[in-house]
């Protein structure tokens, strides 16, 4: 029990909240599922419940807490450690000595990865695995598919990134490969038993060089748990858990928690099921709505007071979701009642959208509001051509969510396969990449030299008595020099990193077109290399969470401080502006005609729409475009008329205030009052003279 100076303490850390996120925050041990609407303060929440623990004994080491971002992760320990000085402060008024611990948190794929190096041994796996990324990964299956002889059907095999989907899905979704295949990638059902066997050399494959994959971090780690051993010692290792995001959860994830927590005792998650919308990710909106069935025990709180929404646009947005089939009832409201209805704005056709899209955002811009607190949403990325087109014709900024991280570059990619090679000599995908570099060495002699080194357990000086093409002799010594050089080494990390890159700068500028950018991507990486206390560190992390901007294949340089925001809905997930502009809100784009084979589909289009409009602190706009043209224009005028989103119903969009833009209000022509002595019966007459 916590002493009366910590009650007293807790009480002033806790005193900002609501009636619903003090509850929450200060519920008891037993397992809480807190329901939490778009902007009703669920980090600060979740944030103030481990502050709750601390006060009631618990050491902070001994606490978990799961986010699906490492950003995220760290904004949220950030808050916590911000909690726990201003709860050491009130201990220390009070007399109490402070305690300062970190608390355990970060991605499921971190914490995972921390565990499997400090338990991984119980079920036989090395601790000093290597981590593939994603890129990898497809990589080394495309590797396996090729000596399989599948990559020469007379029919098209599936392609590497479609592979590794499937894969992903069984081990995340725990589904067999034929139900995955049925529901989800039918085009490939006749590929079941070549998929099985190029799953299975796979696996085989990547335990023979000591890898593991993302899905393989989750899969090990639910293994672990369920030894008796290193189960029971991992569970030891925790009191509370806290989960963010639930509802972004798969099937893995979830038996992870279960196995954790088999009674629920110290379980926290919080999430929406009205945010529900990563499926493709083979998460489920299952696990969040079946959380009350899997703990009887569990306690539901739901949190309904908006921080961030006006209460005309919540008004709307409730009536959106009102409608889905099956949800934690919650209606959302704000203190902020002022404010206009969202607009429904009825377009003539996609050039007209944009027209009418710029032109409010440039009247928005003259009242104050800067481009970059506006944003347009949209479901598909190609959704925004004509309007980025023509924001581009105007010359007005605009930044689009998106493009290539900085370690999916191929010249970055080429330089972290030296170091890969050197820490873990049996990756054969670093080795694959890295050897035709060198000219006269192609894909088959670089397996064949990468079974040299397996053979030789790794030992770099098996290659020494191969001899090169001509082509690559004189290269040939060097990179022999450099990767036994760098096995060995204890040179500081960014030392390393500039030998790689002075023997790859020169076969990189033969490679790759417009090299100086590039050389550039490789001395940040210089820079970079020196935040990480070593190379097995860096390679770990810049797997689990790689930086995602890079100069390679820029655009020329924003001058302008201000640009708007062009975003698919997905990814503005947890964003927020202060204008929101929803476009092509049409059926077939909203829902997806691709998503719509299913209710299940149905309903999560359903969330992803609701998603879009809560965005919006002040003012929703939702464009509807008449017309979508067969092809460009000038090359024909043929178009279809398109109906307005299913999740826009006459009894819900009467929350919204309909408008038209200005050029179809240009074709309604007022009824004319010109005198004539022709009726309408004359005109029927005359088309009966036709048949009788």
């Amino acid at each position: 029990m916590p002493e009366p100076a910590e009650v007293t303490a807790i009480e002033q850390v806790l005193a900002n909240l609501n009636p619903q996120q003090r509850a929450a925050a200060s519920h008891g041990r037993g397992p809480l599922l807190i329901v939490a609407g778009a902007g009703t303060g669920k980090t600060a929440t979740l944030v103030h419940r481990v502050a709750w623990f601390l006060s009631q004994g618990i050491e902070p080491q001994r606490i978990l807490l799961l986010t699906f971002t490492r950003r995220s992760a760290e904004e949220m320990l950030r808050r916590v450690d911000g909690v726990l000085r201003q709860l050491r402060d009130a201990q220390s008024e009070a007399g109490r000595p402070p305690r300062l611990h970190r608390v355990w948190g970060g991605t499921f794929h971190a914490i995972a990865t921390r565990l499997l190096r400090r338990y991984g041994k119980a079920i036989g796996l090395a601790a000093e695995f290597s981590v593939l990324d994603r890129s990898d990964s497809e990589d080394l299956l495309n590797v396996v598919r090729s000596e399989s002889g599948l990559a020469k059907s007379d029919k098209r095999f599936p392609h590497k990134g479609t592979c590794l989907d499937i894969y992903s899905r069984c081990v995340n979704a725990r589904q067999k490969l034929p139900d995955v295949l049925s529901a989800n990638f039918p085009w490939c059902k006749d590929w079941e038993k070549e998929l099985g066997q190029l799953f299975s050399g796979y696996v085989d494959r990547k335990e023979a060089a000591a890898t593991l994959d993302y899905d393989d971090l989750l899969l090990y780690w639910h293994a672990l748990l369920g030894d008796p051993k290193g189960g029971e010692a991992v569970r030891g290792q925790f009191d509370c858990v806290l989960v963010d995001e639930y509802q972004d959860t798969n099937t893995l994830q979830a038996e992870i928690l279960y196995q954790l927590r088999p009674d629920g005792t110290g379980l926290t998650v919080v999430g929406d099921d009205a945010q529900s919308i990563y499926s493709f990710r083979a998460a489920t909106v299952r696990n969040i709505l079946d959380f009350p069935q899997h703990y009887p025990a569990a306690t539901i709180i739901t949190l309904e007071q908006n921080y961030r929404s006006t209460e005309p646009i919540l008004a709307a947005t409730n009536q959106v979701i009102g409608l889905a089939k099956e949800r934690f009832t919650k209606n959302l409201w704000s203190q902020r009642k002022e404010g206009e209805r969202p607009s429904l704005v009825v377009c003539q056709d996609e050039d007209d959208q944009a027209d009418h899209v710029i032109r409010r955002i440039l009247e928005y811009r003259e009242s104050g509001v800067a481009l970059r607190r506006q944003a347009v949403l949209f479901r598909a990325s190609h959704h925004s051509m004509v309007l980025e087109a023509e924001l581009a014709r105007r010359k007005i900024p605009f930044h689009k969510y998106g493009g290539l991280k900085f370690v999916e570059t191929a010249h970055v990619k080429d330089l972290m396969a030296f170091l890969r090679l050197a820490e873990n000599p049996l990756d054969i995908v670093a080795g694959t990449r890295l050897l035709p570099l060198l000219p006269g060495i192609g894909p088959t002699k670089a397996r064949q030299l990468m079974g040299l080194l397996a053979d030789a357990r790794g030992n770099f000086a098996a290659w020494a008595e191969w001899k090169p093409p001509a082509a690559a002799a004189g290269l040939w010594p060097e990179l022999l020099k450099l990767l036994l050089g760098l096995a060995g080494s204890n040179q500081e990390l960014p030392g390393q990193v500039n030998r790689v890159r002075k023997f790859y700068a020169p076969l990189m500028q033969d490679r790759y077109d417009n090299p100086h950018p590039r050389l550039r991507d490789l001395e940040q990486l210089e820079l970079i290399a020196a935040r990480y206390r070593n190379r097995h560190r860096m390679l770990l992390e810049m797997a689990l969470d790689p930086p995602n901007s890079t100069q390679d294949l820029a655009g020329p340089p924003l001058l302008d401080d201000d640009y708007l925001v062009l975003s698919t809905i997905h990814s503005a997930k947890g964003l927020e502006w202060d204008a929101v502009h929803v476009i092509h809100a049409a059926d077939g784009n909203i829902p997806s005609d691709m998503s719509t084979g299913s209710a299940e589909e149905i309903e999560e289009e359903r969330r992803l729409f609701y998603v879009a409009l809560t965005r919006a602190k002040n003012r929703l706009f939702v464009y509807f475009p008449l017309r979508y043209y067969h092809y460009r224009p000038g090359v024909s005028d043929r178009y279809g008329m398109a109906q307005r989103t299913r999740f826009l119903p006459p009894p819900v969009a009467q929350f919204f205030q309909e408008c038209t833009t200005g050029l179809m209000m240009e074709e309604l022509d007022e009824p004319g009052d010109a005198a004539t002595e022709l009726t309408s019966e004359m005109v029927r007459r005359r088309a009966k003279d036709l048949w009788s």
